[in-house]
């Protein structure tokens, strides 16, 4: 990827430390979406010389980017311009829809792919029989070949018999199969990262991650989803738009 360029001027009249002037300045290019995902930062070396400040003001900029999500450091390569999703909470779509909306080129990175018994928890969350089988399906969801979440998504047989039928969208898969969900229960809370989950998601062990329960509904009301996420909470937004009812 090629280095984003820095135009950055120190504002002699701004009472602010120097690297919150240059880190403000990095915020505000990024989120404008002045570089592209993924494309890299120059070095704290270059930088400091590029806008003639110290590599330690350099890295204390840097570090604001990083602590807000939108840079992100890989051991031995440099900073890169972190994806990130912004999801509303009130609309229904794929990880592949909310990728592509926002220019990203979704893939999936397959782990595991079958029909399987249903345990009691999916039994229970899709209104299943004892001894129901389910596809079970297990994979990486990449932006731009970035790894942003684990996700396994349960669906009854009877509703996906093929789960090697799936290819880089499951939704797309069934709404072609006249079973896309149109409603959605969604739980999301915070979790730190066991070491397994950790490495798939290739962050630190412990680190903070979104974990999301998501169950789809088809118009009649029968459960045709259960999916488990494990978002990069560095990488997610979640957004709701709030309304104040009448009095």
């Amino acid at each position: 990827m090629n280095q984003a360029i820095i135009d950055f001027k120190i504002d002699l009249n701004d009472n602010s430390p120097l690297y919150m002037q240059l880190a403000r300045k990095l915020t505000r290019d990024v989120r404008e979406g002045r570089y592209q995902a993924d494309q890299a930062l120059p070095s704290e070396r270059t930088l400091s010389e590029q806008q003639g400040v110290s590599r330690v003001t350099a890295r204390k900029a840097i570090d604001q980017l990083v602590e807000q999500g939108l840079v992100v450091r890989r051991r031995g390569s440099g900073n890169y311009i972190a994806p990130r999703i912004e999801q509303p909470l009130s609309n229904l779509s794929s990880f592949s829809e909310q990728l592509q909306q926002r220019g990203y080129t979704p893939n999936s990175r397959w782990l595991r792919r079958e029909v399987v018994a249903a345990d009691a928890d999916e039994q229970l969350a899709l209104g299943l029989s004892p001894g129901a089988r389910v596809a079970r399906l297990e994979r990486l969801r990449l932006a731009d070949e970035v790894v942003m979440a684990y996700e396994t998504s349960v669906i009854p047989a009877q509703v996906l018999p093929d789960p090697q039928a799936v290819e880089y969208s499951l939704y797309a898969h069934l709404e072609r199969s006249g079973q896309m969900p149109v409603r959605a229960l969604q739980h999301i809370r915070a979790m730190n990262a066991p070491a397994e989950l950790a490495h798939q998601l290739d962050v630190p062990e412990g680190q903070a991650v979104l974990f999301i329960t998501r169950v789809g509904y088809l118009e009649s009301g029968v459960a045709v989803e259960l999916t488990h996420s494990y978002c990069r909470s560095d990488y997610y937004d979640f957004v709701a738009e709030l309304r104040r009812a009448p009095a």
